[in-house]
C-alpha cells in the first residue's frame, strides 16, 4: 500500500524562473511558507506562468495554472490551500470550486469580518504592495459605509515592488522592506488619527508585523493570521 501524503498547507507559489529550481532557503519562522510559522508542515506549487507582473496586474489566462497548482497540493495532501501573493483572491472562487478543502488564497478575504470587531467610527489600514491594482471588488466590501472606513496605502516606491517585478526577482533584504512598511503605517496614522487596525495583503509583510504593532500599538493581521485560523479548524 503506497503510503499516505503528509497533512500539510498549501501554497498556491508565484513563478520564480532561474530561482525555481534552486535549493530553497529555510524560510524564517513567522513567514507565510515557513512550517514553523504553524507547526505545520507546508508545501507548495508553483503556477506556472504567474510573475508578479502578470498576477497582480490581473491575467485571467492564470486562472486553469491556479486551479491545476491547487489540484496538485491536495493530491499532495493539503488540507487547506493559500496562496504567495495576495492579489490571487481574483483566482478565489474558482479554486474554492475546484477542491474539496478550504481555500484561502489572501488576507483581504478577512475584511470584512475585521470591520465587525472594531467600533463603527474606527477605520482600518489596509497594505498592499501596489495600489494602483487593487480593485474594489477584491475588498469583498459592498456596503458603502463599510468601504468608507477602508483606507489603503501602499508600497509601491519601494525595492520590494522593483525587485518583484524583475524576471526572475532577485531577494530583497527584510531590513528594506520593514523600512518601508513602517513608513506607509506611519504616514497612515498621521492621516487618519481614528485608525485602529492594519491589515497587510502582501505576502512579503507579515515578518515585518511585530515592528509596526511596537511602533502603533495597533493590532495587525496578515496572510499567516489566516492561514493559522484556518488550520486551526481542519487540522
Amino acid at each position: 500500500m503506497a503510503p499516505q501524503p503528509q497533512r500539510s498547507l498549501g501554497i498556491l507559489n508565484l513563478e520564480r524562473g532561474e530561482a525555481r529550481d534552486a535549493m530553497p532557503l529555510v524560510p524564517p519562522r513567522g513567514s507565510l511558507m515557513s512550517s514553523a510559522t504553524y507547526d505545520f508542515p507546508v508545501i507548495s506549487e508553483t503556477v506556472v506562468g504567474a510573475w508578479v507582473d502578470l498576477v497582480v496586474p490581473g491575467a485571467p489566462e492564470l486562472e486553469s495554472a491556479c486551479v491545476a497548482a491547487a489540484k496538485r497540493l491536495v493530491e499532495r495532501g493539503a488540507v487547506a490551500i493559500s496562496a504567495n501573493c495576495g492579489y490571487f483572491i481574483r483566482h478565489q472562487a474558482a479554486v474554492a470550486a475546484a477542491v474539496n478543502v478550504p481555500v484561502v488564497s489572501s488576507s483581504l478575504l478577512l475584511l470584512p469580518a475585521l470591520l465587525g470587531q472594531l467600533p463603527a467610527a474606527a477605520k482600518l489600514a489596509v497594505l498592499v504592495a501596489q495600489p494602483k491594482h487593487l480593485s474594489e471588488d477584491m475588498l469583498g466590501l459592498t456596503d458603502p459605509f463599510a468601504r468608507a472606513r477602508v483606507v489603503i496605502g501602499g508600497i509601491e516606491d519601494s525595492a520590494l515592488v522593483r525587485n518583484e517585478n524583475m524576471r526572475p526577482p532577485p531577494p530583497t533584504d527584510m531590513a528594506d522592506i520593514e523600512k518601508d512598511v513602517l513608513a506607509c503605517a506611519e504616514r497612515l496614522r498621521g492621516s487618519h488619527p481614528d485608525l485602529k487596525a492594519f491589515l497587510f495583503e502582501c505576502t512579503a509583510m507579515p515578518l515585518t508585523a511585530p515592528a509596526v504593532r511596537r511602533m502603533t500599538g495597533l493590532p495587525v493581521y496578515d496572510i499567516t493570521t489566516l492561514c493559522r485560523m484556518t488550520l486551526a479548524s481542519v487540522a
